[in-house]
C-alpha cells in the first residue's frame, strides 16, 4: 500500500526495475544510470520522511503492513504464553498479554491487537477494548507483581469500544482503576506507543517508570478526524487538526510527556519488520536494566513524581 506522499519515490521506484530488466534483457550496461538513479531515490526518501507533516505520519502510524503487538512479542520473545480473561465477564481479544522470555527473562508481556483483514479485525474489535479488556490487563499486571517481573505494554489503538454496552459495564472506572493500580506496581514498568495512542484507551495500559514511542506513532487525546468533526463538524480538517494537536513522538517528547524515541527504519516499520523489532527489543532491555538498579520504593515515587508534573496550571 502507497500513501500519497511516496508516490515520487515509487515512481522512481519503478524506473528503476525498468532500467535493470533493460540491462537484463538487452545486456547492456547501465550500471552507472542504475547506481546515480539508487543514490537519487535514496536521497528523496530521506528528505520524504525528515519532513513528513503531523498528518503524514498519522497514516504512517495505521500503514496495514506496520507491525502489530503480537508480531512484537513473537519477534523479540520465546516462550510466549498467551494468558486470556478478565475472571469476571469475558476474554476481551483486543487486548493481549502473557509471560515471555525476553532475553533470558521472564516478562508480562500487554497490548492492544488489531487485525490484518476484515475477519480478524472484527475479531479483535479493531483493536478497541472493551472494559473486560483493562480489567483482564490489570490482572496480568497485578500477577506479574505477584511473582516479581516487570512489565511490558505495547500501546496501539484507535481508543477504547465507544459502545454503550462498554459504558454499561463500567468502561470509565476501568480504566480510571488502572491508572491508580499502575502508578503503584512495585515491579518496573515500560509502556510503548508502537502504531496509534488515542485518548484513554491508550492511558489504561500507559502509565509506566518509562514511556516510550517509535518514531512514526502519535500520542493525543483525540484523534484529527474526530478533533476536526467537532471543531469544523467534517472530517476535512484533518490535517490541521493533526497540526494543532501536536500529536507526534517529537512534539510529545518536547513536551516531557513520553520519555524517549526508538528510531524506525528508513520509510517506516513496515519496511523492515525484523529490523524494527530488534530495535525495539535492544530498548526495551536496555530500559529494563536501567530500572532495575533502582529499589521499587524510588521507582514508584519517581513515576508518581514525571506524570503528576506534566501539565500547566493556572491561577
Amino acid at each position: 500500500m502507497l500513501l500519497d506522499f511516496e508516490q515520487p519515490i515509487a515512481a522512481l521506484e519503478g524506473k528503476l526495475r525498468e532500467m535493470q530488466q533493460l540491462a537484463l534483457d538487452s545486456q547492456v550496461d547501465v550500471s552507472a544510470a542504475v547506481a546515480a538513479l539508487e543514490a537519487k531515490i535514496k536521497t528523496l526518501k530521506k528528505e520524504t520522511y525528515a519532513n513528513l507533516t503531523r498528518w503524514q505520519r498519522v497514516q504512517l502510524s495505521r500503514h496495514p503492513e506496520r507491525p502489530y503487538t503480537l508480531d512484537y512479542i513473537e519477534g523479540m520473545t520465546d516462550k510466549f504464553v498467551e494468558l486470556h480473561g478478565d475472571r469476571t465477564v469475558a476474554d476481551d481479544k483486543a487486548m493481549v498479554g502473557g509471560f515471555a522470555e525476553l532475553d533470558g527473562r521472564s516478562v508480562m508481556f500487554i497490548g492492544q491487537q488489531k487485525g490484518r483483514n476484515t475477519k480478524q479485525r472484527q475479531f479483535r474489535n479493531f483493536g478497541m477494548p472493551n472494559p473486560e479488556g483493562y480489567r483482564k490487563a490489570l490482572r496480568l499486571m497485578k500477577l506479574a507483581e505477584k511473582f516479581g517481573k516487570p512489565i511490558v505494554t505495547l500501546i496501539d489503538t484507535p481508543g477504547a469500544f465507544p459502545g454503550l454496552e462498554a459504558e454499561e459495564r463500567g468502561q470509565g472506572e476501568a480504566i480510571a482503576r488502572n491508572l491508580k493500580e499502575m502508578f503503584l506496581l512495585k515491579v518496573p514498568v515500560i509502556c510503548v506507543i508502537i502504531g496509534e495512542g488515542a485518548s484513554g484507551g491508550a492511558l489504561g495500559i500507559a502509565i509506566g517508570d518509562r514511556v516510550l514511542m517509535l518514531e512514526n506513532t502519535w500520542y493525543s487525546v483525540i484523534s484529527p478526524e474526530s478533533c476536526s468533526s467537532i471543531l469544523w463538524r467534517s472530517w476535512d480538517y484533518k490535517e490541521q487538526a493533526a497540526e494543532a494537536l501536536k500529536l507526534t513522538a517529537t512534539d510529545m517528547l518536547a513536551a516531557k510527556l513520553v520519555d524517549g524515541i526508538v528510531k524506525e527504519p528508513l520509510g517506516g516499520a513496515h519496511t523492515n519488520v525484523p529490523k524494527m523489532i530488534q530495535a525495539l527489543k535492544k530498548t526495551i532491555i536496555k530500559t529494563l536494566d536501567e530500572l532495575d538498579a533502582l529499589p521499587h520504593e524510588e521507582r514508584i515515587s519517581q513515576r508518581i513524581d514525571k506524570f503528576s508534573a506534566m501539565g500547566v496550571v493556572m491561577e
